[in-house]
């Protein structure tokens, strides 16, 4: 969408490093409050299952902004740095997908999952 409605390519890759930026600071943010959680509750090993996965993400989405991020904007090998932030951004999203799943199914059940 940026590249359709902003008028030149340069900003609308800059805005979308600054939404990249952003939505890496709330995934932060979220994942701590759920490995919060998973502290608080450490009894429980069921919840435990997940804390990996939300490890992985929070890695994944660590790694797109310090460590691909600088590529692309020096515009390193650009289609190899953008290929693979594209996957970590995917990887992270596939985590969150999975805790969003075990922590709404535990929820709604009032199972263990």
């Amino acid at each position: 969408m940026l590249f359709i409605y902003l008028p030149s390519p340069a900003l609308a890759g800059a805005m979308a490093g600054h939404l990249f930026q952003a939505q890496t600071g709330i995934s932060s943010v979220c994942a701590l409050l759920l490995l919060f959680c998973a502290w608080r509750e450490s009894a429980d090993a069921k919840m435990s299952r997940w804390v990996p996965v939300v490890l992985l993400g929070v890695i994944c989405a660590l790694a797109a902004e310090f460590w691909v991020s600088p590529h692309i904007i020096a515009r390193d090998n650009l289609a190899f740095w953008h290929r693979l932030g594209s996957g970590l951004y995917l990887m992270q999203w596939l985590c969150a997908v999975a805790v969003f799943h075990r922590h709404a199914k535990r929820c709604c059940s009032g199972a263990s999952v």
